[in-house]
């Protein structure tokens, strides 16, 4: 299960709070993937589809909601499914929407806890997805801090539901992702401000204060990948962005992400989404909204 395990670069960035994207389809083709951000997920009419959270897999019934916690691994297939008309609701949020310290006051306790839990992937009761069903499907249309406090509002109420089953084993964990380090925060920080432009690995080690070649060794330990690998990582999940939100050409998007050679960006997108940019940007459909 874990060879074709993808890394997502999602199209959320530092600015924004949330990403929700509503989409109506026939099949689940999406691959086995992890990412940063935390995601929350309402699916509608899908019965006899299999889900697979970190090491758990099982067959779903028609409607379910799940809250899948930082590079934890997830995918949702088709299976058995013989729907023509799925429905799925996907909300992604940083995991510092809400800093570790605010999550210690004692009216966040309970939010404090389901994250801890949704480290191994969380699935809520029926009971509690039918409660919170159509204030998940209305949620696109709220705009600006509305947004901000209605989804705050569906994670308490998440948080304090009975009957939610924590899906994946506990040792299903991989640990080279556990990088919380205020160095890599400063690095990575400082990539997210610049990669519109050439960036040398000298200049970021300087920011992290190490030698050269201690620095590459660092941030392939702390976070899995290598410096060119990380920087790119960051300027596709901003070229995504820019081609959902935006008509730019594909070599516009390119250069604005800081790739000065459009065939070399081609290359990099498709390897890293299994597609072009051009074919992304045509196969997507649905509403996607940023907070």
């Amino acid at each position: 299960m874990q060879q074709n395990l993808m890394r997502e670069i999602t199209p959320l960035t530092q600015s924004d709070c949330f990403t929700l994207f509503s989409r109506s389809k026939k099949e689940f083709n999406f691959p086995l993937h992890y990412h940063e951000e935390y995601e929350l997920n309402l699916i509608i009419n899908a019965p006899g589809a299999k889900r697979i959270v970190g090491d758990h897999i099982e067959t779903i019934e028609n409607l379910e909601l799940v809250l899948v916690g930082p590079n934890l691994s997830h995918a949702w297939f088709t299976h058995q499914c013989e729907s023509k008309e799925i429905r799925e609701v996907t909300i992604q949020f940083h995991r510092d929407l809400l800093e570790d310290r605010f999550l210690r006051r004692n009216q966040l306790s309970f939010i404090r806890k389901m994250f801890d839990n949704a480290q191994r992937g969380i699935l809520f009761s029926r009971e509690t997805t039918e409660r919170l069903r159509g204030r998940l499907l209305s949620l696109e249309q709220k705009t600006g801090f509305d947004s901000v406090l209605e989804l705050l509002s569906i994670l308490h109420d998440l948080s304090t539901s009975r009957n939610l089953r924590v899906l994946s084993d506990s040792t299903f964990n991989n640990e080279k992702f556990n990088y919380n380090s205020r160095r890599v925060e400063k690095v990575f920080e400082y990539l997210n401000a610049n990669y519109g432009r050439q960036i040398t690995l000298a200049e970021v080690a300087k920011i992290a204060n190490m030698p050269e070649v201690s620095f590459s060794r660092f941030i392939k330990k702390r976070s899995g990948s290598t410096f060119i690998d990380s920087l790119n990582e960051i300027r596709l999940g901003h070229a995504t962005r820019l081609l959902i939100d935006t008509t730019h050409k594909v070599a516009e998007v390119a250069y604005k992400c800081g790739f000065n050679n459009l065939s070399n960006f081609n290359r990099i997108f498709k390897k890293k989404k299994n597609c072009t940019p051009k074919e992304f940007r045509q196969n997507f459909s649905g509403t996607r909204i940023f907070i």
